[in-house]
């Protein structure tokens, strides 16, 4: 190994590693997320975006895409140099988002979201897997919550799409956007360094391209006999439900309940679920740190405590037509989330080697996002029938079975899985 290539990455770095994945994920989510709030200013210029049910399925195909590409993104990830798979990521879905300013009709816009939703797909398994084997179990859901929160300002300013289309027009949205993610996986390209696959944050780093050399049948079959991976997948798909229809329609929900026009709709409603799930992870991912020390159950309690208050959330959500009543309950849906969101690969790695984690986060990905898919198609014909707001009542009702399945069956022996267990 050159020694010229590596370096030992100290108490800092880690750190340093959250800050620059945090403006990735910022701008992964800003550029998926601005499409939501830009329906009205798109639709005069593409006809077929009047219709909602067309408007969910241009959602839609860049969920099923990114849900088919999860699970091989994580096993790359697994495989190769992370660096390297983020910063080509980063690049390709800007690169999209700024083409899209150049887009004429509903069919390119279709064929670029499913272009956005491979090369989106790449990061998210590869981002949380090099946090989690850089911070040890007294940090790590701190580290992946304070990442997360990249997520939610990227929501946030996504928002902020509608503001920007029609202060100017949609596809300098789209052009301004997409520039600044090309700029910024030139810096990225600098200044993020791997890590030696399936170490602590103790172990070496490095630029280097290096396979790993366990052959992917076993690892995948290692993974797939483990009973409690199976239960992190159907405790993290089902709250992807809500999770995804959040990101998806709640922009439209405001508008229709609170009877305000989208411009004002996207930024109220992306900066409210923002800020909350913003407190949240920060707020889940010190309690979960602390607990954990003391109790190998203490990231699912505090997962379970954020899940139970999404519950009563979208209730209120789905039937509140006041202010005071959906701001309330989209503050209080948005803390929850944020507790559930910043303990799932944490959690993961109490029963998942380091080995395997993308890979097994990626299968994750893939049965959240295929969720997310399902519901925001199903609430596309619920906004064009009139039932948005009970139909996303009603999705409080699946997350308490997840919430007391998880309860019931997950009970780590370990706080940390380390590398050669299964």
């Amino acid at each position: 190994m050159n020694d010229k290539a590596v370096s030992q990455p100290g108490r800092l770095y880690p750190w340093v590693v959250v800050g620059l994945l945090w403006v990735v994920a910022m701008l992964n989510y800003m550029d998926r997320q601005m499409l939501a709030t830009m329906r009205p200013s798109m639709q005069v210029d593409i006809s077929e975006l009047q219709s909602a049910t067309n408007f969910g399925r241009l959602m839609a195909i860049f969920l099923w895409i990114y849900g088919c590409m999860s699970p091989v993104s994580g096993i790359v990830a697994d495989r190769f140099n992370r660096k390297w798979l983020i910063v080509g990521s980063l690049f390709v879905w800007s690169g999209v988002t700024f083409s899209m300013g150049y887009a004429t009709t509903f069919d390119q816009f279709y064929w670029l979201r499913a272009i956005m939703g491979i090369s989106e797909a790449l990061y998210i398994p590869a981002g949380l897997a090099l946090i989690a084997d850089f911070h040890t179990t007294k940090t790590r859901s701190l580290a992946i919550g304070i990442h997360m929160t990249g997520l939610y300002m990227g929501q946030a300013l996504g928002g902020f799409g509608a503001t920007v289309a029609e202060s100017y027009s949609w596809p300098t949205a789209f052009q301004g956007f997409g520039i600044a993610g090309l700029v910024y996986a030139v810096i990225l390209s600098f200044f993020l360094r791997d890590i030696s696959r399936g170490a602590s944050a103790q172990s070496l780093i490095t630029d280097k391209f290096k396979p790993q050399s366990i052959p992917l049948t076993k690892g995948l079959s290692l993974l797939l006999a483990n009973t409690s991976f199976w239960i992190i997948l159907f405790y993290y798909a089902i709250p992807s439900l809500p999770g995804w229809a959040t990101k998806n329609w709640l922009p439209t929900l405001f508008a229709t309940n609170l009877n305000i026009d989208m411009a004002t709709a996207g930024p109220l409603s992306t900066i409210t679920i923002a800020m909350s799930s913003f407190l949240g992870v920060i707020f889940g991912g010190i309690l979960s740190d602390q607990w954990v020390q003391t109790n190998h159950r203490g990231r699912i309690y505090t997962s379970a405590i954020g899940l139970s208050l999404t519950i009563p959330s979208l209730l209120l959500i789905g039937f509140g037509d006041s202010l005071f009543h959906v701001v309330g309950a989209a503050l209080c849906f948005g803390f929850g989330y944020g507790m559930f969101d910043a303990n799932n690969m944490p959690i993961l790695c109490q029963f998942v080697p380091a080995r395997n984690r993308a890979t097994a986060y990626g299968i994750m990905n893939m049965t959240g996002v295929f969720a997310g898919a399902l519901v925001t198609n199903w609430l596309g014909k619920s906004m064009d029938s009139g039932q948005l707001g009970s139909d996303f009542a009603m999705l409080s009702g699946i997350v308490l079975v997840a919430l007391l399945v998880q309860l019931y069956f997950l009970r780590p022996n370990v706080n940390d899985i380390v590398a050669g267990e299964s």
